[in-house]
């Protein structure tokens, strides 16, 4: 018994010292850090400070460090303002401040991490919720936010009125932003599931995974000068490109695509937007 607590209470620890990282994007996407942005791609690490901006139905999904998940939908714009810190009076709480200035996002733990202590708090824009070891829904959107509850229990408020607490599972909270906050109410299921939709990354529409099999390969350039024209503007697009060179032929790759379909639906992405040579889709 004494092995098996020594061994959770060094397994905890271990997993709160790992950083927190992106796990999957469905393009396009980008991470801003020290005034550099660049585009997301799975298994980059997260830092105090960072921000992520998502484009037109793009996804992302982070991993935090004690197990929990966040999800994020289309055009987003969120601010990483602390992350991966403990309290060591209190043991091992991981703490983390996340600021939503536009979008949705949901925060989900699985059964493993609901036991892990956490101090979370989530701005989204000018409504504040304190997590504590629970799931919720919530979006920044151009005339109000939104709060909603999935399990468990938080306590959440606008800027200038007393917080509340939200305790039952689909109860919400919306907070106009002008005006004074709506009485907390029961979303209904349906309305939920198309709440949810919004920060799930779909199938088949140009999601990136870690160990993705399938690639995309632009244009075979003789000067690399042309390659790197394309690799720019494929990166300021939000797409995380490289680019290949065998012999005197240069290659501008896109890796890691999790399905051919997926690989089809970023290169139409791609198409419609900017003037690239054809594509090979290879696994």
């Amino acid at each position: 018994m004494r092995l098996a607590i020594i061994f959770g209470l060094l397994l905890s620890s271990f997993a709160y010292a790992q950083p927190a990282r992106v796990e999957s994007v469905q393009l396009p996407a980008w991470l801003e850090r020290a005034g550099q942005k660049k585009p997301l791609a799975p298994d980059m690490l997260l830092l105090s400070a960072d921000k992520i901006m998502t484009g037109a139905g793009a996804r992302v999904y982070l991993q935090l460090p004690e197990g929990s998940r966040v999800k994020l939908g289309e055009n987003v714009n969120m601010q990483v303002d602390q992350i991966n810190e403990a309290d060591g009076k209190n043991g091992s709480v991981f703490k983390a401040a996340l600021k939503m200035v536009t979008g949705a996002f949901r925060f989900t733990t699985n059964a493993l991490s609901k036991t892990a202590q956490r101090e979370v708090n989530v701005s989204v824009s000018t409504v504040t919720a304190g997590i504590r070891g629970t799931d919720l829904w919530g979006k920044a959107d151009v005339d109000k936010n939104v709060v909603c509850l999935l399990e468990g229990k938080i306590a959440v408020g606008a800027e200038g009125y007393p917080q509340v607490e939200l305790n039952e599972p689909l109860s919400f909270y919306v907070a106009p932003l002008q005006g004074e906050p709506l009485p907390v109410g029961a979303v209904d299921p349906e309305k939920l599931k198309l709440w949810s939709a919004e920060t799930e990354i779909e199938g088949q529409k140009g999601a990136l995974i870690e160990k993705g099999g399938w690639r995309i390969v632009w244009g075979k350039y003789a000067k690399l000068d042309q390659a790197l024209a394309l690799f720019d503007n494929l990166q300021v697009a939000g797409y995380p490109v490289k680019i290949r060179s065998q012999g005197k032929q240069h290659h501008v790759l896109l890796m890691g695509l999790a399905t051919e379909v997926d690989a089809q639906a970023v290169v139409s992405k791609v198409h419609a937007t900017l003037a690239t040579p054809l594509a090979q889709i290879s696994h």
